[in-house]
């Protein structure tokens, strides 16, 4: 059985991730927490593998939770062009994010975890190979900030899965055709 490749993602009404300055505070603010939502910890629980680009590495390190790093628990890949020495579980390639994932999608283990920005999403869109896009779509329309989607030379149809509402985010879930 090979592993699931999983985009799992907010954004805003208008399909941002970030806002122009790359900020996610507005995640934040954007809805108000009235019911318990465990739906991270349940998708979480089947991952044992995530990969990031090295911008979110760095606000996830450096901004929005430092000192204590999310992923410690799984194996985490970071791309960059930068070279830096891996940390526990943390290792950082200059390989391609289409041919890590072909990688690893032969490979035991669980669920992998696309945790963004756009420039690692892209080329696993392009390339058909995100089995599965659970979208937050929260109350906000930012304006501007940075796309989640990029232009691509051809669409991508999927097929719809589950969509639930829950503290004025619909999570929505689509599937590869």
């Amino acid at each position: 059985m090979t592993r699931k490749v999983i985009l799992f993602i907010a954004t805003s009404i208008d399909g941002y991730i970030a806002d122009q300055d790359g900020g996610v505070g507005w995640l934040e603010t954007a809805t108000e927490m009235v019911e318990e939502d465990n739906s991270y910890e349940f998708f979480y629980q089947e991952v044992d593998t995530v990969i990031l680009g090295r911008t979110t590495y760095d606000q996830v390190v450096n901004e929005l939770s430092p000192g204590n790093y999310p992923y410690s628990d799984v194996t985490s890949y970071v791309l960059t062009s930068r070279e830096t020495a891996d940390v526990d579980s943390v290792h950082f390639t200059s390989q391609s994010v289409v041919d890590l994932v072909k990688k690893l999608k032969v490979e035991d283990g669980g669920n992998i975890w696309i945790v963004g920005g756009s420039t690692v999403v892209m080329p696993l869109v392009e390339e058909n190979l995100i089995d599965e896009y659970q979208l937050s779509t929260m109350p906000v329309i930012l304006g501007q900030g940075i796309s989640l989607f990029q232009k691509m030379p051809e669409s991508v149809s999927l097929r719809t899965g589950n969509i639930r509402l829950k503290n004025g985010i619909v999570a929505t879930t689509y599937y590869k055709k």
